[in-house]
């Protein structure tokens, strides 16, 4: 005789409840479709980190591109040379935007000179009484202008490229635009970032 399974009450499940029991079984034994789910989850990570490692490896190799039309434009400028119908400043810009690979706009490029008396003074504050000790310039306190120009200045530097032994630092600023949209999310401001590099040497005595 054939046995038959009953439910709690005593009665035989029916059909449909035993259909059911098979194919809720099946679907927990089941293993098609895993790798779908699983990359599913997994994917929006993956490439997220690719766009930013992306864009990370362009921020670094343009700062050094910026940095080598630094280097060469500076062996131009320490000798104090200058070439007819041109002033230093315009042909210290024309090596820096030849040095870019034409991965730079050249009219995005910002490039500043300043003119120190010595290296440890790059970048360095002007002198001031901080009369109320509190670490920072406020208005009124005396202070030694040293690239007289009437005001206190976070950076000493005078405007120029400077004469005959001086130390000038040059410094080129670019706005670089981050290449993948979903980074440019993630980092905000228009996926616009301030790239600089900055390189300080000392003139000759020509």
């Amino acid at each position: 005789m054939t046995a038959l399974t009953v439910n709690a009450t005593g009665t035989r499940p029916s059909r449909n409840a035993r259909r059911f029991a098979r194919r809720f079984r099946r679907l927990v034994r089941g293993r098609r479709g895993v790798t779908a789910v699983e990359f599913a989850l997994i994917a929006p990570v993956c490439f997220t980190l690719v766009c930013v490692f992306i864009d990370l490896s362009m921020i670094m190799f343009i700062t050094n591109v910026m940095e080598g039309g630094l280097r060469e434009a500076s062996r131009y400028a320490i000798t104090g040379y200058t070439e007819t119908g041109k002033t230093r400043e315009q042909k210290i810009a024309e090596i820096v935007k030849e040095h870019s690979y034409n991965l730079i706009k050249p009219e995005d490029i910002t490039i500043t000179y300043k003119v120190y008396s010595s290296f440890d003074k790059v970048g360095q504050p002007e002198p001031f009484v901080d009369k109320n000790s509190n670490g920072k310039y406020d208005g009124g306190e005396p202070f030694t202008d040293v690239n007289k120009n009437g005001q206190w200045d976070a950076d000493q530097g005078a405007a120029g490229v400077g004469g005959p032994g001086d130390i000038v630092a040059y410094t080129v600023e670019y706005k670089w635009i981050l290449w993948t949209p979903l980074a440019s999310e993630i980092w905000g401001n228009g996926g616009t970032i301030t790239l600089n590099a900055t390189i300080a040497v000392r003139n000759e005595p020509y």
